[in-house]
Order: C-alpha cells, then structure tokens, then sequence
C-alpha cells in the first residue's frame, strides 16, 4: 500500500511537470480535438444527464462541452465540492454556470447555501466526464490524491447498481501513462478521449 502511494506521488510530479510545460495554445488545440471527439462519441450521443468537471487551465477545457449539454437539452450536473466530499449538483443553464462564484481553485461552483438537485439523491445520471493528472488506455485513472471522484463514483455505483454509468476520462497527449499504480479504492474509467 506504501508502495502504490509513493509511486503515485512521484507519476504526480511527473505528470504536473509535464503539463506545466503545455503552451496556451496546445492546451486549447488538444481541447478542441478532444471534444469533437467526445461530441461524436456515442456514449455522449446516448446519454441525457451528463456530469462534467467544470476544468482548471492545465486541464482539458470543457466549457465548450457544457454548452452542447444545454444544446443539445441534455441535463447537467456539475461536481461541488467541501473539504470532505464531492456532490454532482444540476446547473439549469450556461448563464446560471456563469454566474456562480469561484473557488480558491477559479473553478465555478455553487456556494454552501445554493441547494439543488444532488445526483446522488435523485439517481439517473447515464455519464460522468471526469479529469485526472494520467490515464492509461486500459481505463486507470491518476487524479490529483483527494479521492472525491473515486468515493462519489463508488458511492453512486453502490446506491444505483443497475444504473448504467459510463465514466469517460478527457487526457492531452502529455497525460497518456504506459501504467499507473491502483488500489482497490480507484475507480477505473470505461472510456478514454485523447487526440
């Protein structure tokens, strides 16, 4: 166990290196490839309640994503989090997401005392596009070491078994592993978008 997080750590650093050396320019052009990508894909097609992680500059811009959710009449949920745990929270329009405030992080999120549809309380979400620092192709996922995603996905899956979920991980180039360390509390994807 010792092992997998000092292996983790270190493919963090790695990882973090490697991103920061990412132009504005690459980060933007790989986005785009990436979500044509994800708009064609038929998972994302299919699905009608999406849950997407509202991204930080190092990460695969998903602003363009979230306004084909509400193009295309899907319903979209956005991660919320606490110090603790990570909630999927419905936003109702690309307006509604601009207006929210920033976290320490520049990331949108409702404030403490916004409630709203949680998707771990009302069920049905067909989708979840998560980040991560490094995937591999086989669906391993490295996030950034607070575990929300992997506890909320786990929890989601135990309380909606039959509910067929589909994680879809977005990854530049930079972030494609030949292997990443897991333990049983990872999570693996289903499907990988890269360019």
């Amino acid at each position: 166990m010792e092992l997998v997080k000092i292996a983790k750590t270190n493919l963090r650093s790695d990882l973090k290196k490697k991103l920061s050396l990412m132009t504005a320019r690459e980060i933007t052009e790989q986005s785009k490839i990436i979500t044509n990508k994800l708009l064609s894909h038929s998972v994302y097609k299919k699905s009608n309640r999406v849950s997407i992680y509202l991204s930080m500059d190092s990460e695969v811009q998903t602003y363009s994503i979230v306004k084909d959710i509400f193009i295309s009449g899907k319903i979209c949920f956005i991660p919320k989090y606490n110090k603790s745990e990570m909630f999927m929270v419905k936003i109702k329009s690309i307006d509604e997401l601009n207006s929210l405030p920033k976290t320490k992080w520049n990331i949108s999120q409702p404030a403490d005392d916004d409630l709203r549809e949680d998707a771990l309380t009302t069920g049905g979400l067909d989708l979840i596009i998560v980040p991560g620092l490094g995937f591999t192709t086989d669906g391993k996922r490295l996030g950034r070491g607070k575990g929300y995603y992997d506890r909320c996905i786990t929890e989601y899956k135990k309380k909606y078994p039959l509910n067929n979920l589909k994680i879809i991980g977005l990854a530049f180039s930079e972030q494609i592993c030949n292997d990443i360390p897991i333990n049983q509390q990872d999570i693996l994807i289903d499907f990988l978008i890269c360019p």
